[in-house]
C-alpha cells in the first residue's frame, strides 16, 4: 500500500494580484495553471459551482498539470441550493456529465458546499448522500461536504458521513463553525484566515499547527488536502508554499 499523500494548494489560479507576487511578471497568462501546478499538489476549482465547463477546458487543464497533481472540484450550486437536497439527483447527474472524467487520476475530491442557512436534516442529508456515486467512468470518487450551520455538530451527521465515506471540511474560518470530525478515508481542510500584514498569510505558530494536523492525518493512513482559500487572498500562494515547506514538500518550480 502506498503512503498517504499530503497535498497543499490554493483556490483557483487566475488572480491578477498574484502577478509579480507569485507569478513572474512576464509569464504568459495561458501558462499560469502550469506554473501553479508546479508549485502545489492540488488546486480547488470554484468556477464549477457557478456553471458547466466545456470538455475542451477539462482536457486542457488535464494536459497542463503534472502526474500526481489533483483538482478538487466544487459541486454545482444547482445541486446544493435547492430546498431539499434529496431532489438534487438530476443536478448531480448533469454536474458529473460535463466531462470532468477526462482528468483521470488528476480528478480529486468533489466539494459540496451548503448554504449558511441550511440546518441539519438527517433524512435529507441521508438521501443526498445516496445520490453521490462512488465512481465515474471507472474513476473512484471522493466526496466532501462543507456545512456552515452549527446544527450539523451532531453525531447523527458524522455517522452518516462515515457510512458513506464523506469527509467533513475542517474549516479555519471567522464566519462559520469548524466541525472537526474524522469521517472519511481522507481529510480536507479549507484555511480562510490569512492576513495581508503577514507575508506568509498565517504566522509560524498557525502553520506549525496545520502541518502537525496534516501529519496526524497522514499517520492515520489518510490522504490530506489543505487549501489556502480566502481571507487575504493575495497571500494564498505564499501561505501554501510556507505550509508545504513545513511539511517537507518541495515545489517543482525553481526560485
Amino acid at each position: 500500500m502506498s503512503k498517504p499523500v499530503i497535498r497543499v494548494g490554493i483556490g483557483g489560479w487566475n488572480y491578477p494580484p498574484w502577478r509579480g507576487t507569485f507569478y513572474p511578471d512576464k509569464l504568459p497568462h495561458a501558462r499560469e495553471l502550469e506554473y501553479a501546478a508546479q508549485a502545489f499538489g492540488a488546486i480547488e476549482i470554484n468556477a464549477t459551482f457557478y456553471g458547466r465547463q466545456s470538455p475542451a477546458s477539462w482536457a486542457k487543464w488535464a494536459a497542463a498539470v503534472p502526474d500526481g497533481f489533483q483538482f478538487a472540484i466544487k459541486g454545482s450550486r444547482f445541486c446544493v441550493t435547492r430546498p431539499k437536497l434529496a431532489d438534487a439527483g438530476e443536478g448531480v447527474g448533469n454536474f458529473l456529465a460535463q466531462g470532468l472524467s477526462v482528468l483521470g487520476p488528476k480528478l480529486g475530491p468533489l466539494l459540496w458546499m451548503l448554504a449558511a442557512r441550511r440546518q441539519f436534516d438527517r433524512d435529507d442529508i441521508a438521501r443526498f448522500f445516496d445520490l453521490l456515486p462512488r465512481e465515474l467512468d471507472g474513476l473512484p470518487l471522493r466526496h466532501v461536504i462543507e456545512p456552515r450551520h452549527d446544527s450539523f455538530r451532531d453525531d447523527r451527521f458524522f455517522d452518516l458521513c462515515r457510512a458513506h465515506d464523506v469527509a467533513v471540511v475542517f474549516g479555519d474560518d471567522d464566519e462559520f463553525p469548524c466541525l472537526d470530525a474524522d469521517t472519511a478515508s481522507f481529510a480536507y481542510a479549507r484555511l480562510q484566515r490569512m492576513r495581508e500584514d503577514i507575508a506568509t498569510g498565517y504566522d509560524d505558530a498557525a502553520l506549525d499547527a496545520f502541518a502537525a494536523r496534516a501529519k496526524r492525518w497522514q499517520s492515520a493512513g489518510r490522504d490530506a488536502y489543505l487549501f489556502m482559500i480566502n481571507g487575504a487572498k493575495l497571500r494564498a500562494p505564499a501561505a501554501a508554499l510556507a505550509l508545504s515547506q513545513q511539511l517537507g514538500i518541495r515545489p517543482l518550480i525553481s526560485d
